[in-house]
């Protein structure tokens, strides 16, 4: 028997009126502008690379900081926007952010903007559950609540992509820095706006906060995907594989006390159901392909082909567009196709998007740009589907666990497809590059940690020196490109097969017939 993750009963479904749909509207706010902060730096990491000269692990945690504080307190504050009021949690979240974003605008070191970065992840865990489940409980008619959760999801997809656009253009204007400030426009409508046409809403019935869970969830989190960044960044050792191994038992330690809690922070029972498991999954994998190629592209376009940041932004438009209507296409599909197939499609034009990387030899920007649009495709189509899945799965009052485990499916994926792919690449690199003879022993470690470094490097140098510096690193570049695409192919081939078994039973609520 087919399991659906829908409201079953349409016609008397009540639909939503235009009030609602302006508290959409105003709620996007947020979400764009987390989405958009996610990878705007992507742009900006040449700038900071010379500006704070960091190292190759702290320009990678100046990047992963955010989104890792932000997964490891996702599901905490889902919980508490269900307790305390998800639009109080909301306008709170956002006068933080708003205020730290002002700090990082002038962090003077690299140690410094990493710290208000995670800041910035703490502020950012209040807004995204309370913009997801606000919306669960504004649209309560399955259809309308598919358009807005696709809406939603274009606007987060859309936004990644956004990112090194805005970053872009703000760079080719203004210091790195100025990436941050753009919050406080964005986020002073939302302090307007919010308490006008949001309604408050909440969980009639929420238990208690339970301090040990958030502490176990932070603690399972921080420490495995550390490790992991370790590994791919410096290999095996015992601490990395010891730090993984506290992660993974603070993790069943925390399962195992949702389990046998009357009101447990997170509903791990919904995990039994694999639609919903492979759902997150999905929705997990899509972000990793896009985070992770945003990652090395944005670099190739300015490092290696020597674009300027407005133009590399340019570039990124015509994928930037297929996200968000394949996003808002994808709602329309699902009314005439399997949530699976659907699903299944979106992970398959990704690796399609990877092998397009892989090929381009060359790469040229044409097949950046054509690369980039099946991208786009594919993670607008699996955004949507899979964020309609989970969310639909629990009831309104508990739209904010809900919603968190969504997000925090998205933060992960972010985290890792830096984390994974980009030490992956920093790895490949610093096998291949070759620092010219008599450069000094602090150049040398510069030029081969990243290619920011060894183009600083190259400046000091006599010019034939330099020339071979530049192009030995930016060969070494492209070869650790090549080899992260091709292991994102088969990441995705994997997970599309994943995918299509574990969501083989959904389905999806038709369009219903109003009377």
């Amino acid at each position: 028997m087919a399991s659906t993750l829908t409201t079953p009963t349409l016609d008397s479904t009540p639909r939503a009126g235009t009030r609602s749909w302006i508290a959409l509207a105003v709620l996007m706010l947020p979400v764009l502008l987390i989405s958009v902060d996610n990878t705007v730096l992507s742009f900006a990491i040449p700038s900071i690379s010379l500006a704070l000269t960091p190292s190759a692990s702290e320009l990678l945690w100046i990047i992963d900081i955010y989104p890792l504080v932000l997964a490891a307190l996702l599901v905490p504050m889902g919980s508490m926007t269900d307790r305390f009021g998800r639009r109080k949690l909301l306008l709170i979240g956002s006068t933080g952010f708003a205020v730290v974003s002002a700090f990082a605008a002038f962090a003077p070191t690299a140690g410094a903007l990493i710290g208000y970065r995670a800041l910035l992840g703490l502020f950012g865990a209040m807004l995204m559950p309370a913009t997801l489940s606000l919306i669960r409980n504004l649209f309560l008619h399955p259809a309308q609540r598919r358009t807005a959760i696709a809406i939603w999801a274009a606007g987060f997809s859309g936004g990644a992509a956004l990112g090194p656009i805005v970053g872009g253009f703000i760079l080719e204007h203004f210091w790195w820095g100025a990436v941050f400030l753009m919050s406080v426009p964005v986020l002073v409508p939302l302090l307007i706006l919010a308490p006008i046409f949001v309604p408050e809403s909440k969980d009639p019935n929420p238990g208690r906060i339970d301090v040990w869970s958030i502490l176990l969830s932070f603690g399972a989190m921080v420490p495995a995907i550390f490790g992991i960044k370790e590994i791919a960044q410096s290999g095996f050792s015992l601490l990395n594989l010891g730090l993984i191994v506290v992660g993974v038992a603070l993790a069943v330690v925390f399962v195992r006390r949702q389990m046998h809690r009357a009101d447990p922070m997170m509903d791990v029972s919904l995990f039994k159901n694999p639609v919903f498991s492979g759902s997150v999954s999905a929705n997990l994998l899509s972000i990793f392909a896009l985070v992770g190629f945003l990652y090395f592209i944005t670099q190739h376009l300015q490092l290696v082909v020597g674009l300027s940041p407005t133009t590399a932004a340019y570039v990124l438009v015509p994928g930037l567009a297929i996200t968000v209507v394949c996003g808002l296409l994808a709602a329309k599909l699902a009314n005439h196709f399997r949530p699976s197939h659907l699903v299944v499609a979106g992970l398959l034009l990704n690796a399609t998007a990877f092998l397009i990387v892989f090929l381009n030899t060359s790469g040229s920007v044409m097949g950046i740009i054509i690369a980039f649009a099946v991208l786009g495709a594919g993670v607008g189509t699996a955004e949507t589907i899979s964020n309609d899945l989970i969310l639909s799965a629990a009831p309104p009052a508990k739209a904010g666990a809900a919603s968190a485990i969504s997000e925090t499916a998205y933060e992960v994926g972010s985290v890792l497809g830096t984390a994974v792919l980009g030490s992956i690449l920093a790895a490949s690199y610093r096998m291949n590059v070759t620092v010219p003879a008599g450069v000094s022993a602090a150049g040398q470690d510069t030029a081969s940690q990243t290619l920011g470094g060894a183009i600083e490097v190259a400046g000091t140098l006599p010019a034939e020196q330099g020339q071979a510096l530049l192009e030995s690193a930016k060969h070494a570049f492209d070869s650790g490109s090549g080899t992260v695409a091709l292991v994102s192919v088969v990441l995705m081939l994997a997970a599309a097969v994943m995918c299509a078994f574990a969501l083989r039973t959904a389905v999806s609520a038709p369009e219903p017939v109003d009377h």
